[in-house]
């Protein structure tokens, strides 16, 4: 068992804005990859492939942290919580909808 803690952050973009967004995203990259405690952060596209045709926002982070307490200190960094503010809280920000959720491998672990 390890503390690691694995965030997935999905965004839907508002219509014609899915490169803005994307692009926006991967402004965050570089700052948060220095972060203590992170041991991935990488913002993807969804791609088409006839084994892989679940549902899911077509802009997703995967995120790996060292433990829930470098996970937390990353989402109360200034730049993450403007980030949200701006482009997925305000009326005219890039995101229409958007969802993060964090996962451990410990079998144990409450849900």
């Amino acid at each position: 068992m390890s503390s690691l803690v694995y965030c997935t952050a999905q965004f839907k973009p508002r219509p014609g804005k899915d490169a803005e967004l994307f692009a926006t995203l991967q402004t965050l990259e570089p700052n948060t990859l220095r972060e203590d405690g992170c041991v991935q952060y990488r913002v993807t596209r969804q791609v088409s492939s006839p084994f892989a045709d679940g549902e899911s926002y077509p802009i997703v982070f995967h995120e790996i942290w060292q433990d829930m307490n470098a996970f937390e200190q990353h989402c109360q960094r200034r730049e993450i919580s403007a980030f949200f503010s701006r482009y997925c809280e305000a009326p005219d920000g890039l995101a229409e909808a958007w969802n993060v959720c964090v996962y451990s491998d410990a079998a144990d672990e409450p849900a």
